[in-house]
């Protein structure tokens, strides 16, 4: 995308991502006002539901491996740090996200419905860890991964190959950790599998499914790290 920086990818072939107890002053010092924010998105959204999340601090890339703690937090103030830009650079949002790949080359893009607090954004099957991701005291991005591409799209482990490495993009306040997963079936036939699957559940994530085949599919709803991702995965 025209007039953004360009990102680095980190090719990574080992993620050590412990979880430690650790007060994150930001939602200790601004509580009343986080839980006002949130109260007022419940309004908007009822849907939205204040659960625990886990965010990242001082990520380290070296030798092919990435290291980084992780704490646990409400999403309500995981959703204030968000909405108000990120008001403690020294704390991200690091989470897993699974690059299908179809046999004719197109990748598999999911919208956000509008019920979602990412309503409208377009990118992989992924979502920001919880206590559910946590194995022997790390964040299991692989498993998070595996996860949520079943829960939005209804794809199996056994339905698709996985690449070993992943492809980091640190902005910041985001680290998007991906991994290129691969199914033998073309574009069309995937697309149309998971809109079956999403038009059975009651409330489902997604609202729509996108084809990208090129450069030229890519739009300003795709977050800068997913473009970076696919222009780079075109390039090569």
């Amino acid at each position: 995308m025209s007039g953004t920086k360009p990102l680095v990818i980190h090719r990574i072939s080992a993620l050590d991502l412990r979880v430690e107890t650790w007060p994150w002053p930001f939602a200790e010092e601004r509580r009343s006002e986080i839980d006002a924010h949130f109260a007022e998105k419940q309004r908007e959204k009822p849907a939205t539901w204040n659960g625990r999340v886990l965010l990242g601090r001082n990520p380290v890339f070296s030798d092919g491996r990435l290291s980084a703690s992780y704490f646990e937090t409400d999403f309500a103030s995981f959703l204030a740090w968000r909405d108000w830009s990120f008001p403690d650079p020294g704390v991200f949002n690091g989470f897993g996200m699974g690059a299908l790949r179809c046999a004719d080359g197109a990748f598999v893009l999911g919208e956000m419905g509008q019920h979602t607090s990412n309503a409208g954004r377009i990118y992989f099957a992924s979502g920001t860890p919880d206590l559910n991701d946590i194995r022997d005291g790390a964040v299991d991005i692989p498993g998070s991964v595996t996860r949520e591409l079943e829960e939005e799209t209804g794809l199996l482990p056994g339905e698709y190959e996985t690449d070993p490495h992943w492809h980091c993009i640190y902005t910041g306040t985001a680290l998007a950790m991906i991994r290129l997963l691969r199914i033998g079936l073309p574009g069309e036939v995937v697309r149309e599998r998971i809109e079956r699957n999403l038009a059975a559940q009651h409330q489902p994530e997604l609202s729509a499914i996108h084809l990208v085949r090129g450069p030229r599919d890519l739009t300003s709803a795709m977050p800068h790290f997913v473009t970076a991702f696919l222009e780079a995965q075109f390039a090569a």
